[in-house]
């Protein structure tokens, strides 16, 4: 089962993990606040967001993927998935209870 971690910028981080758990994109979303340095269009730039880490499933990755992107203001969000091992058994059962497949 996928883990995705992202990063928005603090004013869009509730709108993308309301929607993925509305959504049943997401089982739960977890946010953090941090503090971004990176390099974009040749500058180095420093930037309050938030670390959203969204669990699914194999089933619901990829429309997680498309409304992450449809609802995310930057040209190249980051979206990286975590394969998970070892996942408590009741853990898994709750989100596959709590996720379904857009096709549902």
């Amino acid at each position: 089962m996928p883990t995705v971690y992202i990063t928005a910028p603090s004013d869009v981080a509730d709108e993308i993990a309301r929607t993925l758990v509305e959504e049943r994109l997401a089982a739960c979303v977890n946010r953090v606040d941090c503090e971004s340095t990176y390099r974009w269009d040749g500058a180095i730039h420093e930037d309050e967001e938030e670390i959203l880490l969204a669990k699914t499933t194999e089933e619901c990755y990829s429309a997680l993927v498309e409304h992450v992107e449809a609802l995310h203001p930057y040209d190249v969000p980051c979206i990286e998935r975590f394969d998970e091992t070892g996942v408590l058994d009741a853990f898994a059962a709750w989100r596959e209870e709590s996720v379904e497949p857009s096709d549902s």
